[in-house]
């Protein structure tokens, strides 16, 4: 498939901006139990913020992938209507959902608007943040899910179709969004810097593990159909010399990336590298010096845009069987 940059953006910035929030309340159930210190309502408010700062860049990202921009503010109420049988459809549900639960979270947080909602049999008061905390959460992985199986539900597309698209979405936009989570509190609190980037390395390894595992998974992968099952012709040299067009079509354009093999091979290290590698040997030396953490997550960022890329390079739609050649 040939990647959209624009969806490419999309993908890697809401991605952050949901594993900010995640590493956010995760935080704050630990200082709810006493696990941790409860910050201030600004550290949860201000981080709120960027991550609300990435999910609209996100959406603004996503505008350039329509044919007519404009249509995002004038028709996008009608691909809301296909909810029940389109992912995509859930996907623009749930995107706004989720930002306007951010949104909730983080003012109530800079407000200081806190009322007690429910008393726990021991004793533990549950205010309104524990509350939106925990429907943003659920809102979260429900926006992962959704992203993922507008790729994950395609079963022609063989190279997405698997239960590791969405592991692996919702682990990648995890630990970028806890790295990112790290270098905040490097600044805002810098005596939780280290829970955020241990809790990132976790996340960072399982992330490497899964998209390892993808990788595997698809380089074992046979195509299901050929040259000779298409026409129906036994004979093991067929070769195909034009594709009956003079130059190319949206097929040849959109269907492919039209990168060289070499391209690919190359590719594929360098986004391990940056993605996991790296950022894991940063996030273990940032226990010691909280200053590589930014490094760690631009690092990283930039190794989830050549990932995403890859991602949707590897996928071979089947028609590239029969437009392989320009005659």
């Amino acid at each position: 498939m040939k990647p959209a940059f624009s969806v490419i953006f999309l993908t890697t910035l809401i991605g952050a901006g949901q594993g900010l929030f995640l590493a956010l309340f995760t935080h704050q159930s630990y200082a709810l139990f006493g696990l941790l210190p409860m910050q201030s309502d600004a550290f949860y408010g201000y981080g709120s913020a960027l991550a609300l700062l990435l999910l609209c860049a996100g959406l603004f990202a996503a505008v350039f992938h329509l044919g007519k921009p404009s249509y995002m503010f004038t028709r996008a109420w009608r691909g809301i209507l296909q909810w029940r049988t389109s992912w995509m459809s859930r996907e623009l549900i749930a995107l706004p959902a989720f930002m306007a639960g951010v949104f909730v979270f983080g003012l109530i947080h800079l407000t200081g608007f806190r009322p007690v909602m429910v008393t726990l049999p021991s004793g533990l008061p549950i205010d309104l943040s524990v509350v939106a905390g925990v429907v943003v959460t659920l809102l979260a992985f429900a926006l992962f899910i959704c992203t993922a199986m507008i790729y994950a539900c395609l079963r022609f597309l063989r190279e997405w179709h698997t239960p590791l698209t969405v592991i692996n979405y919702t682990l990648m936009g995890g630990s970028s969004g806890f790295i990112l989570a790290a270098f905040y509190a490097a600044s805002a609190a810098p005596d939780q810097a280290d829970f955020f980037a241990g809790w990132a390395i976790i996340i960072t390894v399982l992330a490497l593990i899964g998209r390892v595992a993808s990788l595997i998974r698809n380089a074992r992968l046979k195509p299901t159909s050929t040259i000779q099952t298409a026409i129906g012709v036994k004979h093991p040299k067929i070769t195909q010399r034009s594709m009956g067009a003079m130059g190319g079509t949206f097929n040849t354009r959109e269907f492919f990336h039209g990168k060289s093999d070499a391209f690919l091979r190359a590719i594929k290290p360098a986004f391990l590298l940056l993605a996991f590698v790296l950022p894991l040997l940063l996030l273990v030396l940032s226990l010691s010096t909280h200053a590589l953490l930014g490094l760690a997550f631009i690092l990283q960022y930039i190794g989830l845009l050549a990932e995403r890329w890859f991602f949707f390079a590897q996928a071979n739609h089947p028609q590239n069987l029969y437009y392989q050649t320009v005659g």
